[in-house]
């Protein structure tokens, strides 16, 4: 077998190709079935990055009921996994208190989406980032 960038070569036929992925089934599942998209109305907190390395923006909205985080919703431009992770991280960060919320790293988010290539940990960091900016705009 012969591998030649992401794609294998196998010995069965020299035609013969068998794509290799480099994405996780869970990070795809987030990319292709996106949960909490959109904007929430009348959101306690509001924050939108960009990376201006790559120019992925991610934009995420937040309510709170009490101490606890009870609606998440993001909207994403960017690569699929900047798009899996705004995805994942609205779904880890629901239910959680303000503070259990500050302490989401961006190895929870990559767990969240079952992992990501090296090359792909900035859209990890994107969603954490996102993620303290609307927090800060909240009360301690």
């Amino acid at each position: 077998m012969k591998k030649i960038g992401r794609v294998e070569l196998t010995s069965n036929s020299p035609f013969a190709v068998q794509s290799t992925c480099m994405y996780s089934a869970q990070l795809l599942d987030h990319f292709q079935n996106p949960r909490n998209t959109g904007d929430l109305s009348d959101p306690d907190a509001a924050a939108q990055i960009e990376n201006p390395a790559c120019g992925d923006v991610l934009r995420l909205t937040l309510k709170t009921s009490g101490n606890r985080v009870s609606q998440a919703a993001f909207k994403a431009k960017g690569c699929v996994p900047s798009i899996a992770c705004g995805s994942a991280l609205t779904e880890l960060v629901l239910g959680k208190t303000l503070d259990q919320a500050r302490g989401l790293t961006r190895e929870d988010v990559i767990a969240g989406v079952g992992s990501l290539p090296q090359a792909s940990n900035h859209a990890a960091q994107l969603a954490i980032d996102v993620l303290n900016a609307a927090l800060n705009q909240l009360k301690r």
